[in-house]
């Protein structure tokens, strides 16, 4: 095996693995397909372990390869990282991000890492609300940035993250037979009120309005409480909770997806560059 990694065969690499085939990668790098499949073939000599193996016309990797791909991409953000810090100026003022309470501990710190590790001087401004309400912070100019579950084709969007809505409640509570379902909502607007009730209404369920709060802090006081049930991501789920499903009757949820929200006409250009990042590093897939 050999002693150091060529980067420029692991960008490859994660090219191949990015995009399923020797022949895509190539397009996607600019390289033909003989180029890469000699790359690749170079790479496992180095390594000494094959790292795909052929299903059909795709490549998929090898245990192996899927335990390199993890190096490689930190390698190569390690390396993009660097060379950024030391041909660049530093990027120095204020940022303001917005998220929502539920994702406030969960997806927000990877997105505020990268950040700060591309702009250590960048002082960052959080704001934590409502999802809808950060959107409209975003539109007002009071926000550069926010996490939302709401989209809006004006604005430029990242993916970040997709998740399953819940049925969660109390560990303690156990549903009335027979009985209109207990709720406990947060006032409107919320996604999430309107999937549990669309979907009640959909599949005939009976349900009624046993809780209702402004913050997601009183939404969680009532669910421990026992009070009823609400629809959440699993960001809610706590030991003394518990998630019902399909043998309780209950209909399956849409999942939610988490955005990346930036008003298209920028001008501060770190804003720009900040979310240009992220959608590198965290985001799924960028949106116009």
């Amino acid at each position: 095996m050999s002693s150091h990694l060529d980067l420029d065969l692991l960008r490859g690499f994660a090219a191949v693995a990015d995009a399923g085939s020797f022949a895509a990668a190539g397009l996607r790098t600019g390289r033909s397909q003989s180029a890469v499949t000699q790359q690749m073939q170079r790479l496992e000599s180095l390594v000494g372990v094959a790292l795909f193996q052929k299903e059909g016309r795709a490549k998929q990797l090898t245990e192996q390869g899927r335990h390199l791909l993890r190096y490689a991409r930190e390698m190569l953000a390690l390396n993009d990282d660097a060379l950024r810090a030391i041909s660049e100026r530093a990027l120095s003022g204020s940022l303001r991000i917005g998220a929502p309470h539920d994702i406030a501990e969960t997806l927000l710190p990877p997105v505020l890492s990268h950040i700060a590790r591309f702009a250590p001087e960048l002082r960052l401004e959080i704001n934590v609300a409502r999802s809808p309400f950060l959107v409209e912070h975003l539109d007002r100019g009071e926000l550069d940035l926010t996490i939302s579950t709401r989209t809006d084709p004006a604005l430029r969007s990242v993916v970040l993250r997709t998740a399953p809505t819940l049925w969660i409640c109390s560990a303690q509570f156990v549903p009335t037979p027979r009985q209109p379902l207990p709720l406990i909502l947060i006032d409107e607007p919320s996604i999430f009120r309107r999937l549990a009730l669309e979907a009640l209404d959909a599949h005939g369920i009976a349900w009624r309005l046993a809780y209702r709060s402004s913050s997601l802090i009183g939404i969680k006081a009532a669910i421990r409480a026992g009070l009823g049930v609400t629809a959440r991501t699993p960001e809610m789920m706590t030991a003394e909770l518990r998630v019902l499903g399909a043998s309780d009757g209950l209909p399956v949820l849409p999942e939610v997806t988490y955005y990346l929200l930036m008003r298209p006409n920028a001008v501060n250009p770190l804003v720009r560059q900040a979310f240009d990042l992220i959608a590198a590093r965290l985001g799924a897939s960028a949106q116009a």
